[in-house]
This record gives structure tokens, C-alpha cells and sequence, in this order.
């Protein structure tokens, strides 16, 4: 059993939950092993269709855990190891934290983040590395690394920016101020802000099952083409698409579609085949 997380899957929504409101859902050793985990079993499984990723108590979250700093989890080296080597190391730790995160943006299905309260420090990481984002009224965010001494280092300098302008990235990652919900919303952070966290769930675990009507395959091309056209030119993106549909279109999915349409019936779709990552 996981100890950071609570996972429901029902009619192809995978409801991901974090579980440890008493510590604020702070991000523990265990955490930063349990997510990488759990959504790429949800991936490559090829049984869940969209992701919610929410959390319990009255924040989202507080970030990383006072744990990880301690008992070797950054993988401090001896004080007499060689320094070079003892460097390598503490930049081995930044990245095995970074592919945490990393495994939501490749997952094979949407991940939609629901946010309460507190979204701070690597929770801004986290909700950077899905897909959408919405929150209640209450919540806030901030880029809290700045108010510890500390560069961000998983994902927040790198994703932020190319989801709000550039000028608000940095004022929030040079101040280390809150921004609340009404101005994450009108920079577009957020699609939609909503009045109590349960409002939000269910317009989210909603908006999750639109997306698991629609074809995998598709929905799955549609995530890689964003992603990929997010860090290359419109000609790149151009002939990866081109590429993309030379393997993937000869399916039945758009057949099925246009019959569901003549029939006045939802379409029903195969899950995409499992896999094994690394395989």
C-alpha cells in the first residue's frame, strides 16, 4: 500500500489522491518513489484514460518534507569524499526528484491537477509537469524555494514560463510571493477557479471522463504532438506529426466514430495496448 497516496479507477478516470493532510501532504522520501510509480503503472497498464491528481485536507501541498533533507535522501556524500565525486552526487538527487515529476508529462494520458489551498514550493513543480490545472477560491501558490536560500530545481523554472508570461514567472520565483487563485486564473495558470473543493472535484472527475470517451490512441497523439511543439519549431512539430500519423491513423478508432455519429451512440474505443516502459 502506498503511504503518500490513495488511487480509485473507475470507467477509465484514474482518481489520484494525496494522502497525509496531518503533514500538510508534505513530499517524502516515499513520495517522491510512490508518484513515479503509480503513473506509470497507470500509463503503461493502458486501463486509465485521464489522471486526477487532487489531495485531501486543506492544502494541496506544502511542498518537500524536512525528511528528504535528512538520512541521506539527497544523497549527501561523506565529509571525505572526493569533492568531485561528492558534487555528482547532489546533482544525481536533483535528478532522480526531476523524473518524478517528469513522469506525468509522459504519461500516455491527460493528468488534471485539482488544487486546494497551499500549492507551494514543489507542488508549483508538480502542477507545472500536468497537463491542466484548476483550484478553489482559496487556493494560493508559491515559488517558496527562494524564501529558503534555494534555487528551484524540478521543473518550476523551466515549465512555469511556458505557461504564463514570462514576467510574472519572475517576479513570483525572485519575491517568493503567494499568488492567489483569482490571479492564477487571469494569467492562465488555471482554467477555472471554483467556490469549494468539492465544486472542483467533480467538474474535474467530469472533465476526465469527456476525455476517456474520446479515442486513447487519439488522445494519446494529441498529448505527444503538444508536448513536442512546446520545445521545437512549428516546421519540427509539422513533420513529427506527419510522422506520428503515418504509424498511427490506419486504426479503426475513426471508423468507429463516424459510426457511433450515424448510430446516435457514444463511440466505444479499445484501451491502448499495454506496454513496458523501457521496453
Amino acid at each position: 500500500m502506498p503511504e503518500c497516496f490513495e488511487l480509485e479507477l473507475t470507467d477509465g478516470v484514474a482518481h489520484l489522491r494525496m494522502s497525509r493532510p496531518e503533514a500538510m501532504n508534505t513530499m517524502t522520501p516515499a513520495f517522491w518513489r510512490e508518484l513515479p510509480a503509480l503513473v506509470g503503472e497507470l500509463s503503461d497498464a493502458g486501463e486509465a484514460r485521464a489522471i486526477v491528481l487532487s489531495s485531501t485536507g486543506k492544502h494541496f501541498t506544502a511542498g518537500m518534507d524536512l525528511a528528504v533533507f535528512q538520512g541521506g535522501s539527497l544523497g549527501l556524500a561523506p565529509k571525505d569524499e572526493e569533492p568531485g565525486r561528492a558534487r555528482s552526487r547532489t546533482r544525481q538527487a536533483a535528478l532522480v526528484f526531476q523524473e518524478s515529476f517528469n513522469a506525468l508529462e509522459k504519461a500516455r494520458v491527460p493528468v488534471l491537477a485539482a488544487i486546494q489551498g497551499g500549492c507551494i514550493g514543489g507542488g508549483v513543480d508538480m502542477i507545472s509537469a500536468c497537463d491542466a490545472r484548476y483550484c478553489t477560491a482559496d487556493a494560493f501558490f508559491c515559488i517558496q524555494e527562494i524564501n529558503l536560500g534555494l534555487t528551484a530545481d524540478v521543473g518550476t523554472l523551466q515549465r512555469l514560463p511556458k505557461l504564463i508570461p514570462a514576467g510574472v514567472v519572475r517576479e513570483l520565483a525572485y519575491t517568493g510571493r503567494r499568488m492567489n487563485a483569482a490571479r492564477a486564473k487571469e494569467v492562465g495558470l488555471v482554467n477555472e477557479v471554483y467556490p469549494t473543493q468539492e465544486a472542483m472535484l467533480a467538474s474535474v472527475l467530469e472533465i476526465a471522463g469527456e476525455i476517456a470517451e474520446r479515442s486513447p490512441l487519439a488522445i494519446w497523439g494529441t498529448k505527444q504532438m503538444l508536448n513536442y511543439a512546446r520545445d521545437h519549431s512549428v516546421e519540427d512539430g509539422l513533420e513529427y506529426v506527419a510522422t506520428w500519423q503515418a504509424g498511427m491513423f490506419f486504426g479503426t478508432d475513426m471508423a468507429e466514430a463516424f459510426q457511433a455519429k450515424a448510430e446516435k451512440r457514444k463511440p466505444v474505443f479499445p484501451n491502448n495496448p499495454p506496454t513496458r516502459r523501457g521496453s
